[in-house]
């Protein structure tokens, strides 16, 4: 089974829309026979795209640090949970055993999250697809100011098109699909 890595809020925002949008990406995931990685957490949009995919049906991994597991904010129906020491460990595992990446709304983590996965992509650490599931236009700031470092000279054409966006789960992956490596992650690795 191929794995996409999801970033997103552990809060849900101040939308509705934002957490139906979790849903709508956990039942897409499930639909199209992909496993969701993620950070673990049972609260915020993570606990709601990770329930989701379990009342779904599908496969769940988790992978937290420790320090934030022992505040019991880990998902407790996982499919298969990681516990790392350090936040550089989660953010490794999770693109190891990820096939691409897909951002939803959230904070600085998520903002940071997306940002690192793009680089490696930029450095070619990677080649994974990474994608932003742009709800209610959240991302738009953010994709107004990748334009403009194109325009200042900050970041080419090419590595600005490693970052897909769509508006709902269905376009977004139909534009990630053909990009997913066909080697398959083992969930109980």
């Amino acid at each position: 089974m191929l794995y996409l890595c999801v970033f997103c809020g552990s809060s849900v925002g101040n939308q509705p829309e934002y957490s139906s949008m979790a849903r709508q990406l956990g039942q897409t995931l499930v639909q199209q026979k992909l496993g969701l990685v993620y950070g673990g957490g049972n609260i915020g949009l993570m606990g709601i795209l990770a329930s989701t995919v379990l009342e779904a049906g599908g496969e769940v991994i988790g992978v937290m640090p420790r320090q934030l597991a022992e505040k019991e904010l880990l998902h407790s129906q996982l499919s298969t949970t990681h516990i790392v020491e350090t936040m550089h460990e989660r953010k490794s595992l999770m693109a190891k055993l990820s096939a691409g990446f897909i951002t939803l709304p959230g904070g600085f983590g998520t903002l940071e999250e997306c940002c690192e996965m793009l680089t490696w992509a930029q450095l070619k650490i990677h080649e994974k697809p990474c994608g932003i599931l742009n709800c209610l236009g959240f991302f738009d700031g953010l994709l107004w100011f990748l334009d403009h470092q194109v325009k200042q000279g900050f970041v080419t054409p090419k590595n600005r098109a490693l970052i897909l966006e769509a508006a709902d789960p269905e376009t977004l992956l139909t534009l990630m699909i053909p990009q997913l490596s066909i080697k398959e992650v083992k969930s109980k690795e």
